[in-house]
């Protein structure tokens, strides 16, 4: 099966593409320091965009730069771009073949900012349009739910922003990455046995905060394309905000509590969840207190820094998404309705 050796050989991926893309980043990062760069301008679509939710998180906290989510329409339908002065404008799509994208990016060179693609395919428009590209060297990928293809956007990200700091540290934890996914992924046998329990669900909440929200809405986009489970993400203190009067007993939560920062704050969540409401819990964590909580518990790495674990938290995630469509009767290779390369404009 496709879908399942794409999981599974993201590790290998993940370290070639920081051996051949790591000069590169490099280069990209000292252009930013030349330029008066004061915010980053990010396009993308469907799993790209929940990288660039990721990268919200991460350029602004390791590196300073605010980050705005473009509205591609603005430049297609609309015809009304704003302005882009002192902004990085970046694209990030698997295919670089998305017409809205490439417009966000021509319309970035036009008024003279600097452009940076993300994508697995050199030869893209999207590609040929940037002043730089940060290639995602991840091979084919035949399925048409996306999987390596994310975590190397999400590896992408993570090099541009040690690149801006020279962080050996930041470089170092980056080189764990490999390691990491291998530990995790030895995880498909339970659960494959665990999705069992929930072969007749047919809606969920997905949980996340802080680094991991992207994590949140690339699982909850994995059920969806999928399983066709009605799965809506939320953070954690939006979900306090209203949402959660949806649970009750036995409703099915999903969530991804790593440790760190916001750590604390998910794992009162995930208390009140499960004492209060008797929730069906699905977590993965690196805290045993988290992971206590669930019926379900997925473990990651214990001595992963918060800002690395959206790149291996996803992983339990993905394996989940492909059991839960087997168990359903599903074809995990062709999803309905959908198709691997999306040109919206």
């Amino acid at each position: 099966m496709p879908l399942f050796s794409e999981i599974s050989e993201q590790p290998e991926r993940i370290k070639n593409l920081l051996a051949s893309q790591r000069k590169q980043a490099e280069r990209i990062a000292a252009e930013i320091r030349n330029r008066e760069i004061d915010y980053v301008f990010l396009a993308a679509r469907g799993t790209s965009d929940n990288a660039g939710r990721y990268a919200n998180y991460l350029l602004g906290a390791m590196n300073g730069l605010p980050l705005v989510l473009a509205a591609p329409s603005l430049f297609t339908y609309y015809k009304k771009p704003p302005r882009l002065k002192s902004a990085l404008v970046i694209g990030i799509s698997q295919s670089g073949k998305s017409p809205d994208i490439v417009s966000v990016l021509e319309e970035g060179r036009r008024q003279g900012c600097l452009t940076l693609s993300i994508t697995n395919e050199p030869d893209s428009p999207l590609a040929q349009t940037s002043d730089f590209l940060l290639e995602l060297k991840a091979g084919a990928e035949k399925a048409v739910a996306a999987t390596k293809t994310y975590t190397a956007e999400l590896m992408c990200v993570a090099m541009l922003s040690a690149a801006l700091v020279n962080d050996k540290k930041m470089w170092a934890g980056l080189a764990n990455i490999p390691d990491w996914m291998r530990q995790t992924l030895r995880q498909n046998d339970l659960i494959s046995e665990s999705v069992q329990r929930y072969r007749y669900m047919d809606q969920t909440v997905v949980l996340g905060r802080g680094f991991n929200y992207s994590t949140a809405f690339e699982w909850a986009l994995k059920l969806k394309e999928l399983t066709y489970i009605i799965a809506e993400p939320y953070s954690s203190a939006d979900f306090a905000h209203g949402p959660i009067a949806m649970v009750e007993s036995g409703y099915p939560v999903f969530a991804v509590a790593a440790k760190g920062k916001v750590f604390d704050s998910m794992l009162e969540m995930l208390k009140r969840l499960r004492s209060d409401i008797s929730a069906e819990l699905v977590v993965i964590s690196n805290d045993k207190r988290a992971l206590s909580l669930a019926q379900v518990p997925l473990k990651i790495p214990t001595d992963m820094p918060e800002w690395l674990s959206p790149l291996v938290s996803i992983l339990p995630a993905q394996l989940f998404a492909y059991h839960l469509t087997l168990a359903k009767g599903y074809n995990t290779e062709q999803p309905r309705s959908i198709r691997k390369v999306t040109e919206t404009k």
